[in-house]
């Protein structure tokens, strides 16, 4: 080979290897937040359990009749109401059938309020 040859293969492997330094140092700060956030996760999880278990106690050492009388109302509940409004049935007899114009269903009804 030629030196001017060489030369210009040693300037290529050169630039390669800057352009792969630049790669690396970029991969170790994206690492480097991973661990990071990694650490911060670990940590709000070790917190989270904490307050879980700390709850479970608390709730087994009421007594059976000091529990939730009634469950939370939610969003399925919402939702069943407002089908009920529109007027479908929403008891396990006729679900999902329509009903008769201004008629009440009892089975409906006594699902609705029963809470």
């Amino acid at each position: 080979m030629e030196k001017k040859a060489i030369f210009q293969k040693v300037s290529q492997i050169e630039e390669r290897i800057g352009e792969l330094h630049h790669e690396l140092r970029g991969l170790k700060k994206q690492l480097a937040h991973l661990i990071e956030e990694n650490h911060y996760m670990q940590i709000e999880n070790d917190n989270l359990r904490k307050r879980l278990d700390a709850e479970a106690e608390r709730v087994e050492e009421l007594p059976k009749n000091q529990g939730r009388k009634h469950p939370i109302v939610g969003e399925g509940y919402d939702n069943l109401a407002r089908l009920y409004q529109e007027g479908f049935h929403v008891c396990n007899t006729h679900y999902g059938s329509i009903r008769s114009d201004g008629d009440d269903c009892l089975f409906c009804l006594s699902f609705l309020h029963h809470k």
